[in-house]
């Protein structure tokens, strides 16, 4: 008996050990690269259209460095202002830019600020972009932005309704971020 769950244990060992192997050998035969690895960084690159760098209370930071001060209606290369107030001005007069456009977007992510979200809200919107034929997604503004440049980077027909939130949340990177440009901005270039 222990020679049959030796044997096992060889072959277990024997056959993982060769996959292993011939997964190297096939995976350092088809490399052809010149040695050096290259990292491209997503929110620089031009193709990719506008991505939300960050946001505040005040407004959104896009990757071209614009800055848009309160509630924006962004597109993958335009950004508009968006005339809403709060997550309460939302209704079909404030989303019907986006009823109207042509090509029509394959989703919309609304971003409501961090206001709690209700299902009654949800509802609402979701049954008027509905009636155009556009799917919608209703979310808190720090995951609308994060949805939005991944629909974006993917080459997705996106747009995004977002306000700002009210309030923020601090943690950590946040507070390091802060000390370094604080740092910097006491540098002394030399010339």
């Amino acid at each position: 008996m222990q020679s049959i769950l030796g044997l096992r244990s060889v072959l277990r060992f024997a056959s993982v050990r060769n996959i292993c192997t011939g997964l190297t050998r096939l995976s350092t035969a088809t490399y052809e690269g010149d040695g050096k690895t290259s990292v491209t960084i997503l929110n620089k690159e031009a193709d990719v259209g506008l991505l939300i760098n960050s946001y505040s209370q005040v407004g959104f930071r896009l990757s071209n460095d614009m800055v848009v001060l309160g509630p924006m209606a962004l597109f993958p290369r335009t950004v508009l202002s968006w005339n809403v107030e709060s997550h309460e001005d939302i209704n079909e007069q404030s989303l019907s830019l986006f009823a109207a456009l042509e090509p029509k977007v394959d989703i919309l992510i609304v971003g409501i600020g961090d206001h709690p979200m209700t299902p009654a809200f949800s509802k609402k919107v979701i049954s008027f972009m509905a009636k155009h034929k556009i799917n919608v997604e209703v979310l808190n503004t720090e995951q609308a932005c994060a949805t939005f440049n991944f629909l974006n980077a993917e080459g997705r027909v996106v747009a995004a309704a977002l306000i700002p939130p009210v309030t923020m949340r601090i943690n950590e990177d946040d507070m390091m971020r802060r000390q370094i440009s604080k740092s910097k901005t006491f540098e002394v270039e030399d010339y």
